[in-house]
C-alpha cells in the first residue's frame, strides 16, 4: 500500500503538492503558536536562571522577583499548555475554531465571544506557509530533497516572524537547524559536505567580524548573533559559494525597507530593524534558484 502510494506520488508531482499545501495549512497553525510561545518560554527561563543565580549568589530573593511579571504568563506553559484562548477574552478556542484560514473567514475575522478582531496575521501565516510548502514539494518531487526542503523553509517561517517581533533568533532553531544542514549534505544532497562546512565557518566569522568591525568603530552593536548563527546554517546547506549572494539580496532588500520605513513612516533611523527576516528571505530564494541567478550574472559578465 505504501509502495503504490510513494509511487503514486513520485508520478504525479501536482498532487503530492497538493497534499503538502494541506499539511503546510496545519503546520502553518501550529507555527503561529511558536511564533507566540517560545520567545515566552525564553523569557520564563531567563527568569528562573536569574532568581537561581540570586538565591545562590545573595541566599535570598527580593520579593519583586518572587512572581513574574504581569506581561509574563503563569507557568505552565510551553507549546502544549495552556489551551489557545482568546487574548482579549481568554475565551477558550475549540477545535473548529481552529481550521487552518477557514475557520478566520468563518468567523469573520473575529472571536466568537467577545467579538474583537483577530489578528489577520495569522491566516497569512498559514497560506503563506501553506503555499511556500507546495512549491517546494513541487519544485524538488516526492523524496528526501522535499523532505529536508521543507523543515528548511519551515524553520526559516518562524524565525522570520520571531525576529520581526523580537529581534531574536533563538538558538533552539538556528542550531539545529546548523546542524540538520551538515547532516543533510554528508551525502551530498544539496552541496558536497565540504562546501557545506567551509559555508557553516565562513558564514558565522563573516558576519561575526562586520559585528565587530562595526563595534570597534561605532561603538554600536550592529547586528545580533543569532544572525551569524543563520547565515552560518544557509553556509550549512547550500555551501559556501552562495554565502556572497545571500549577503547581497539580505544587504539590498534590507535597505530598501529601511530607508522605505524610514521615508514614509518617519522611522528613526536609530531604531535597529531586524537583520534575520532578510537573511532568511534571501537563504530561501538562493535555495531554489541561487544556481540560476549566479548562472546569469556570470552570462552577464561575459
Amino acid at each position: 500500500m505504501l509502495n503504490t502510494l510513494f509511487q503514486y506520488f513520485t508520478n504525479n508531482p501536482d498532487y503530492f503538492a497538493g497534499v503538502i499545501f494541506l499539511l503546510g495549512l496545519m503546520f502553518g497553525s501550529f507555527f503561529n503558536v511558536v511564533i507566540y510561545r517560545l520567545p515566552v518560554m525564553m523569557q520564563l527561563e531567563w527568569l528562573d536562571n536569574c532568581r537561581e543565580f540570586i538565591r545562590e549568589t545573595y541566599g535570598s530573593l527580593p520579593g519583586e522577583l518572587e512572581t513574574d511579571p504581569k506581561t509574563l504568563p503563569q507557568p505552565p506553559f510551553n507549546l502544549a499548555k495552556p489551551d489557545s484562548t482568546c487574548p482579549h477574552c481568554q475565551h477558550r478556542i475549540r477545535w473548529y475554531e481552529n481550521i487552518p484560514v477557514l475557520s478566520y473567514l468563518f468567523l469573520k475575522g473575529k472571536c466568537s465571544a467577545c467579538h474583537r478582531r483577530i489578528s489577520i496575521r495569522y491566516p497569512i501565516i498559514e497560506l503563506v506557509t501553506a503555499l511556500l510548502s507546495a512549491f517546494a514539494a513541487y519544485r524538488l518531487g516526492f523524496g528526501w530533497e522535499a523532505a529536508a526542503a521543507l523543515v528548511f523553509t519551515w524553520t526559516l517561517i518562524c524565525l522570520t516572524m520571531i525576529d520581526f517581533d523580537h529581534k531574536l533568533l533563538p538558538d533552539q532553531m538556528t542550531l539545529p537547524l546548523l546542524w540538520l544542514g551538515l547532516l543533510v549534505n554528508i551525502q551530498g544532497l544539496f552541496a558536497c559536505l565540504t562546501d557545506a562546512v567551509i559555508g557553516a565557518a565562513v558564514g558565522y566569522l563573516c558576519l561575526w567580524s562586520l559585528y565587530w568591525a562595526f563595534k570597534l568603530l561605532t561603538g554600536k552593536e550592529g547586528m545580533g548573533y543569532g544572525d551569524f548563527k543563520l547565515l552560518a546554517a544557509l553556509g550549512a546547506w547550500m555551501g559556501w559559494q552562495y554565502l556572497l549572494l545571500i549577503l547581497v539580496l539580505s544587504s539590498l532588500v534590507g535597505a530598501l525597507v529601511g530607508v522605505s520605513l524610514i521615508l514614509i513612516k518617519g522611522r528613526d533611523r536609530n531604531i535597529p530593524i531586524p537583520f534575520g527576516p532578510y537573511l532568511a528571505a534571501a537563504g530561501w530564494i538562493a535555495f531554489f534558484w541561487g544556481e540560476t541567478i549566479l548562472r546569469s550574472y556570470q552570462r552577464a559578465m561575459l
